[in-house]
Protein backbone atom coordinates (compact mmCIF):
# COMPACT_ATOMS: atom_id res chain seq x y z
CA UNK A 1 0.00 0.00 0.00
CA UNK A 2 1.17 3.96 -0.88
CA UNK A 3 0.02 6.70 1.03
CA UNK A 4 0.65 9.56 -0.47
CA UNK A 5 0.18 12.89 1.85
CA UNK A 6 0.65 16.45 0.29
CA UNK A 7 0.18 20.02 1.78
CA UNK A 8 1.72 23.21 2.72
CA UNK A 9 4.39 23.61 5.20
CA UNK A 10 3.62 23.06 8.96
CA UNK A 11 0.92 21.07 8.09
CA UNK A 12 1.72 18.43 9.94
CA UNK A 13 1.89 15.76 7.15
CA UNK A 14 5.17 14.52 8.52
CA UNK A 15 4.36 13.89 11.61
CA UNK A 16 1.13 12.33 10.82
CA UNK A 17 3.10 10.47 7.94
CA UNK A 18 5.64 9.27 10.22
CA UNK A 19 2.21 7.67 12.46
CA UNK A 20 0.70 6.53 9.80
CA UNK A 21 3.68 4.47 8.46
CA UNK A 22 4.21 2.68 12.16
CA UNK A 23 0.40 1.87 12.49
CA UNK A 24 0.44 0.02 9.05
CA UNK A 25 3.97 -1.19 9.07
CA UNK A 26 5.14 0.93 6.68
CA UNK A 27 8.09 2.39 5.38
CA UNK A 28 8.10 6.59 5.78
CA UNK A 29 9.78 8.86 3.96
CA UNK A 30 9.82 13.04 3.79
CA UNK A 31 10.43 13.71 0.44
CA UNK A 32 10.90 17.29 1.43
CA UNK A 33 14.60 16.11 3.02
CA UNK A 34 15.54 14.45 -0.50
CA UNK A 35 15.37 18.20 -2.09
CA UNK A 36 17.20 19.59 1.24
CA UNK A 37 19.93 16.83 1.27
CA UNK A 38 20.54 18.01 -2.42
CA UNK A 39 20.63 21.45 -1.15
CA UNK A 40 22.97 20.97 1.66
CA UNK A 41 25.38 18.76 -0.22
CA UNK A 42 25.46 21.82 -2.87
CA UNK A 43 26.09 24.39 0.14
CA UNK A 44 28.79 22.19 1.72
CA UNK A 45 30.86 21.74 -1.59
CA UNK A 46 30.52 25.31 -1.67
CA UNK A 47 28.52 26.20 -4.19
CA UNK A 48 25.65 28.06 -5.18
CA UNK A 49 22.20 26.25 -5.24
CA UNK A 50 21.08 27.51 -8.72
CA UNK A 51 24.48 25.46 -10.10
CA UNK A 52 22.78 23.41 -12.68
CA UNK A 53 25.40 20.90 -13.24
CA UNK A 54 26.37 20.69 -9.36
CA UNK A 55 22.54 20.16 -8.39
CA UNK A 56 22.21 17.67 -10.46
CA UNK A 57 25.19 15.66 -9.73
CA UNK A 58 24.05 16.11 -5.88
CA UNK A 59 20.81 14.61 -6.51
CA UNK A 60 22.53 11.97 -8.59
CA UNK A 61 24.47 10.48 -5.91
CA UNK A 62 22.80 11.60 -3.02
CA UNK A 63 23.13 9.56 0.37
CA UNK A 64 20.21 10.62 3.21
CA UNK A 65 22.49 8.55 5.97
CA UNK A 66 24.85 11.18 5.91
CA UNK A 67 22.75 14.10 6.84
CA UNK A 68 20.78 14.05 10.47
CA UNK A 69 17.57 15.77 10.13
CA UNK A 70 18.11 18.86 12.31
CA UNK A 71 20.73 19.80 9.57
CA UNK A 72 18.82 19.32 6.97
CA UNK A 73 15.63 21.64 8.32
CA UNK A 74 18.09 25.00 8.65
CA UNK A 75 16.91 28.07 6.79
CA UNK A 76 20.04 28.35 4.78
CA UNK A 77 18.77 24.94 3.70
CA UNK A 78 15.34 24.99 3.33
CA UNK A 79 15.98 28.30 1.02
CA UNK A 80 18.13 26.28 -1.70
CA UNK A 81 15.69 23.42 -1.11
CA UNK A 82 13.41 25.85 -3.28
CA UNK A 83 16.03 26.50 -5.64
CA UNK A 84 17.61 22.95 -6.57
CA UNK A 85 13.95 21.67 -6.68
CA UNK A 86 12.99 23.83 -9.54
CA UNK A 87 15.64 21.99 -11.34
CA UNK A 88 14.27 19.25 -14.23
CA UNK A 89 16.82 17.27 -14.13
CA UNK A 90 17.28 17.56 -9.99
CA UNK A 91 13.30 16.64 -9.89
CA UNK A 92 14.04 13.35 -12.40
CA UNK A 93 16.48 12.40 -10.01
CA UNK A 94 14.07 12.50 -7.02
CA UNK A 95 11.48 11.14 -8.81
CA UNK A 96 13.57 7.69 -9.36
CA UNK A 97 14.15 7.70 -5.68
CA UNK A 98 11.03 7.92 -4.64
CA UNK A 99 9.80 5.60 -7.24
CA UNK A 100 11.90 2.78 -6.05
CA UNK A 101 11.23 3.66 -2.10
CA UNK A 102 7.25 3.51 -2.68
CA UNK A 103 7.02 0.56 -4.82
CA UNK A 104 10.10 -1.67 -2.35
CA UNK A 105 7.76 -4.29 -0.43
CA UNK A 106 5.44 -3.67 1.89
CA UNK A 107 4.46 -0.33 0.79
CA UNK A 108 5.72 3.17 2.15
CA UNK A 109 3.59 6.79 3.42
CA UNK A 110 5.37 9.91 1.78
CA UNK A 111 4.67 13.37 2.48
CA UNK A 112 5.36 16.38 0.67
CA UNK A 113 4.14 19.23 -2.54
CA UNK A 114 3.23 16.52 -5.26
CA UNK A 115 3.02 12.94 -4.54
CA UNK A 116 -0.94 12.36 -5.14
CA UNK A 117 -0.69 14.12 -8.33
CA UNK A 118 3.26 14.05 -9.80
CA UNK A 119 5.11 11.34 -8.06
CA UNK A 120 2.25 8.33 -7.23
CA UNK A 121 -1.03 9.54 -8.98
CA UNK A 122 -2.28 6.08 -8.44
CA UNK A 123 -1.47 5.74 -4.62
CA UNK A 124 -4.03 3.50 -2.60
CA UNK A 125 -4.95 6.32 -0.56
CA UNK A 126 -4.50 10.31 -0.92
CA UNK A 127 -4.44 12.97 1.74
CA UNK A 128 -3.96 16.45 1.36
CA UNK A 129 -3.43 17.90 4.81
CA UNK A 130 -3.26 21.72 5.62
CA UNK A 131 -4.54 24.14 8.61
CA UNK A 132 -4.76 28.22 8.12
CA UNK A 133 -1.41 30.35 8.12
CA UNK A 134 -1.44 31.41 11.61
CA UNK A 135 -1.67 28.04 12.93
CA UNK A 136 0.74 26.64 11.00
CA UNK A 137 3.08 29.11 12.00
CA UNK A 138 2.35 28.78 15.08
CA UNK A 139 3.09 25.16 15.19
CA UNK A 140 6.42 25.94 13.08
CA UNK A 141 7.32 28.85 15.88
CA UNK A 142 6.51 26.17 18.93
CA UNK A 143 8.55 23.60 16.87
CA UNK A 144 11.90 26.14 16.61
CA UNK A 145 11.87 27.03 20.59
CA UNK A 146 11.56 23.25 21.56
CA UNK A 147 15.37 23.28 19.29
CA UNK A 148 15.74 26.83 21.41
CA UNK A 149 16.26 28.80 18.06
CA UNK A 150 14.80 32.38 19.05
CA UNK A 151 12.22 33.38 16.37
CA UNK A 152 10.03 36.10 15.16
CA UNK A 153 6.24 35.02 15.34
CA UNK A 154 5.24 37.76 12.64
CA UNK A 155 8.85 36.31 10.25
CA UNK A 156 7.95 32.87 10.85
CA UNK A 157 4.22 33.65 9.48
CA UNK A 158 5.34 35.53 7.11
CA UNK A 159 7.67 33.04 5.63
CA UNK A 160 5.07 30.52 5.63
CA UNK A 161 3.07 32.69 3.44
CA UNK A 162 5.72 32.74 1.18
CA UNK A 163 5.84 29.61 0.62
CA UNK A 164 2.79 29.03 -0.03
CA UNK A 165 2.79 31.63 -2.40
CA UNK A 166 5.61 29.75 -4.42
CA UNK A 167 4.74 26.43 -3.43
CA UNK A 168 1.25 27.06 -5.43
CA UNK A 169 2.18 29.34 -8.12
CA UNK A 170 5.66 27.59 -9.33
CA UNK A 171 5.53 26.58 -13.07
CA UNK A 172 6.86 22.33 -12.12
CA UNK A 173 4.45 20.67 -9.65
CA UNK A 174 3.01 23.11 -7.75
CA UNK A 175 1.29 22.02 -4.32
CA UNK A 176 -2.50 21.36 -5.50
CA UNK A 177 -5.20 18.67 -4.47
CA UNK A 178 -5.39 16.52 -6.47
CA UNK A 179 -8.69 15.39 -7.76
CA UNK A 180 -9.29 12.04 -5.72
CA UNK A 181 -6.98 12.87 -2.53
CA UNK A 182 -9.27 13.49 1.07
CA UNK A 183 -8.86 16.89 2.18
CA UNK A 184 -7.80 17.12 6.59
CA UNK A 185 -7.99 20.47 7.61
CA UNK A 186 -6.62 20.00 11.01
CA UNK A 187 -6.55 24.04 12.10
CA UNK A 188 -8.77 22.77 15.28
CA UNK A 189 -6.99 19.13 15.81
CA UNK A 190 -4.01 18.49 17.53
CA UNK A 191 -2.62 15.34 16.29
CA UNK A 192 -4.04 12.55 18.23
CA UNK A 193 -7.49 13.84 16.56
CA UNK A 194 -5.48 14.21 12.99
CA UNK A 195 -4.02 10.75 13.36
CA UNK A 196 -7.47 9.29 14.23
CA UNK A 197 -9.07 11.46 11.26
CA UNK A 198 -6.32 9.88 9.18
CA UNK A 199 -6.50 6.33 9.66
CA UNK A 200 -10.74 6.37 9.24
CA UNK A 201 -9.85 7.74 5.94
CA UNK A 202 -7.59 5.01 4.89
CA UNK A 203 -9.78 2.56 6.50
CA UNK A 204 -12.84 4.12 4.18
CA UNK A 205 -10.77 4.16 1.05
CA UNK A 206 -9.42 0.24 1.97
CA UNK A 207 -12.95 -0.95 2.73
CA UNK A 208 -14.19 0.99 -0.48
CA UNK A 209 -11.75 -0.67 -2.59
CA UNK A 210 -12.87 -4.17 -0.71
CA UNK A 211 -16.14 -3.58 -1.51
CA UNK A 212 -15.42 -2.98 -5.19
Amino acid sequence: MIIAIDGPAASGKGTLGKRLAAHYGLRHLDTGLIYRGVAKAVLDAGHAPDDRARAIAAAEGLDLTRYDEPSLKTQAVDEAAAVVSAIPEVRAAVLAFQHNFGRTRPGAVLDGRDIGTVIFPDAEVKLFVTATPQVRAGRRVAELQARGVKVNPAEVLADIQRRDERDTTRGISPLKLAPDAHLLDTTHLDIDAAFRAAIDIVEAVRAGRKRG
